[in-house]
């Protein structure tokens, strides 16, 4: 009996087989793969990237003002006062040099190293990549006395770059609208979101004026929305911004801003009197949330100038204890900012810088600066030092404190909190846990959960506000251990006793499900406060939700429907006509354990909100405002954010 023959003519796997994608059709295929995502974040990552060819225009010394216009139908248009994209043509690919820039992956500039000696975009994409995502562009360059146009589709251009006519200005305007088709989520454009990166771009590039214009809100004038961001001295006002709320421990910010080992450094740091950590390193204007050899370098310099003086001032004699580099480093607010010609990024975001060489050169730079604020500033070098002994001291207390935590986490099942319902799945990966305010509300939700993936830890009242309370207070909070212990997650290696080791997260949605009002929005606000504090990792991985209670049922006859807002609830009223009662959901507890099931707790129906951190920076700011003492800034955000304070920064 002979084999049967394959069938090649349907299914030959061979050369003709493999689809070689040209760079613009592969960005459109596989867009995450060059804007993280094409939902929300992916959509403004678009501005920064054509807002990053201004920007190197700027470090390059050829722009000093840079315009960004939310327009009515939320496209967007760019605005700089560069020297204009290179319209004359590109020997190589035989059209205008804007063309290659604008329809070719990888092209620029910034490659050139005579062209730009830094490049803040060398990490991004390009603004290839931005016209390949959207719909329609047009690029007009003001250059030689010339204006130049050129109008792409999906990325193709429609015409050749032409002339149009002559003007006296120069520079580019990039004016681009989202593809509808790739950015099925949302085409909406956030003022607040784009508003903080540029107002950082400012504060990280001195002497630069960034507008942002949002032409879909006129005010009581006339005038559209917008705001101007202008920073003459740098980090060292950044830093005053992001401790506005908080109370210093001495009256100047120490900066220093030079250049080491051939590597721009700027730094600028200030103590106050939280008990919070809050370092923020950037290289070529990218945050660096995952850190790198630039901030370890900050550390090792702050740490080994900061022992030698307290050695030598004699305060530390009467220590029964060594200091540790955590030590040294709490109360500390400070901003790293490198500029690398080459940036080797790494880890899990390619956000963590991996050049070597410039470890050292931060290093240099911190200890040459402390070292000189320190003798010129005795009085605060010596509440420093003991800030530093407090903090020591507090250490070993929370390392108690700590220490009870991780034994009763890493004990059996039968070392989990009481009141946690657990669920019978054993598939972290397939489990979530609600954090429910208060007994009556974890009652209804025990009895309306899938007591197969969902688990319930009730927590009592307001938790604690991190914000405020030293580390060891923290771990000896019983909600927060509660907290630790259900999740399974421990703190703390030789390493470094602030790390959260995830290996045996036992749940990987954990959800805040809090009432509908004031009360339960300051809740999940103190719950937030904690997770972003003392397990961001958390939040970086897409674990932490805000769950979203309806705030309304509508009913009539036999008719019912639930409402999210009162937009919502007019709308129901209005299809339902007269007769129709409404009533409204002060708390969770209200809902019966069916009507919390189908509304809240179901995957097939419910709405939650997935926490992420957009922009570290301003979410530390915005969550030290709104934990903090200062009630004015609190009262102008909650105003300003009255339907619902979102925090999802």
């Amino acid at each position: 009996m002979s084999e049967p023959k394959e069938e090649f003519n349907k299914h030959n796997y061979s050369a003709d087989s493999i689809q070689a994608l040209e760079g613009m059709e592969h960005v459109r295929m596989r867009p995450s793969m060059y804007i993280g995502d094409v939902g929300a974040r992916g959509l403004h990552h678009l501005v920064y990237e054509v807002v990053d060819n201004s920007i190197d225009e700027a470090l390059a010394g050829h722009c000093n003002n840079i315009t960004v216009i939310i327009n009515e139908d939320n496209s967007i248009t760019t605005e700089d006062d560069g020297r204009g994209i290179p319209v004359d043509l590109h020997k190589k690919e035989g059209v205008s040099a804007l063309e290659v820039v604008m329809t070719k992956i990888g092209a620029g500039g910034k490659f050139d190293k005579d062209s730009y000696k830094v490049s803040g975009g060398l990490h991004g994409v390009g603004v290839s990549c931005v016209n390949a995502l959207s719909a329609h562009l047009k690029a007009t360059v003001y250059r030689n006395g010339n204006v130049y146009e050129q109008e792409y589709e999906r990325g193709k251009a429609m015409y050749p770059v032409k002339q149009i006519g002559d003007t006296d200005k120069r520079g580019t305007t990039v004016t681009f609208r989202p593809d509808p088709t790739i950015f099925t989520q949302t085409l909406e454009y956030s003022y607040d979101t784009l508003a903080s990166r540029l107002r950082e771009l400012a504060f990280l590039n001195k002497g630069i004026t960034v507008h942002l214009v949002d032409k879909r809100n006129k005010k009581e004038d006339g005038e559209f929305e917008g705001e101007t961001f202008h920073s003459t001295e740098g980090l060292k006002e950044f830093i005053q911004y992001l401790d506005a709320t908080r109370e210093p421990l001495m009256k100047d910010v120490i900066a220093f801003e030079g250049e080491k080992n051939g590597v721009p450094v700027e730094v600028a740091m200030i103590y106050n009197t939280s008990y919070a950590e809050n370092l923020h390193s950037y290289v070529n204007n990218i945050n660096t949330h995952e850190g790198g050899t630039h901030l370890s370098g900050f550390r090792r310099g702050l740490t080994h100038t900061l022992k030698k003086y307290a050695d030598e001032s004699g305060l530390l004699k009467n220590l029964k204890f060594d200091i540790a580099g955590d030590d040294f480093r709490e109360g500390l607010t400070a901003i790293i900012s490198v500029k690398v010609q080459e940036p080797q990024f790494e880890g899990q975001t390619k956000t963590k810088l991996g050049n070597r060489e410039v470890s050292a050169s931060v290093s240099q730079a911190v200890s040459e600066m402390l070292t000189d604020y320190l003798e010129e500033h005795p009085d605060d070098a010596k509440i420093i030092v003991q800030k530093v002994i407090l903090a020591a001291q507090a250490r070993h207390a929370a390392q108690k404190a700590r220490d009870m935590v991780q034994r009763k986490t890493v004990m059996s099942i039968g070392g989990l909190p009481g009141k946690l319902s657990d669920c019978s799945e054993q598939d972290p990966a397939k489990c979530e846990v609600f954090l429910v305010e208060g007994d009556s509300a974890g009652g209804t939700a025990k009895q309306g959960r899938d007591r197969a993936f969902q688990a319930i830890l009730p927590l009592r009242g307001k938790i604690l506000n991190v914000e405020k309370a030293m580390t060891h207070k923290v771990f000896e909070n019983e909600e927060i251990k509660n907290i630790f212990t259900a999740l399974g997650v421990t703190i703390g290696t030789e390493e470094d006793s602030k790390a959260l080791n995830l290996s045996k997260l036992r749940y990987h949605k954990v959800v805040i499900m809090c009432d509908a009002d004031i009360d339960g929005s300051h809740i999940a606000t103190l719950i937030l406060t904690f997770f972003f504090r003392y397990m961001k990792e958390l939040i970086e991985n897409g674990h932490i939700y805000i769950a979203t209670p309806p705030l309304y049922l509508v009913k009539r006859g036999a008719k019912k429907q639930y409402a999210w807002s009162d937009q919502e609830r007019d709308d129901i009223v209005a299809e339902f006509g007269d007769g129709s009662k409404i009533q409204r959901y002060k708390g969770l507890g209200e809902m019966n354990a069916e009507q919390l099931w189908d509304t809240t707790m179901n995957p097939e129906f419910r709405t939650m909100r997935l926490v992420q951190i957009d922009n570290g920076t301003e979410a530390d700011r915005i969550f030290s405002m709104l934990m903090g003492d200062e009630v004015p800034p609190r009262r102008e955000f909650i105003e300003k954010n009255a339907v619902y304070a979102n925090i999802d920064a």
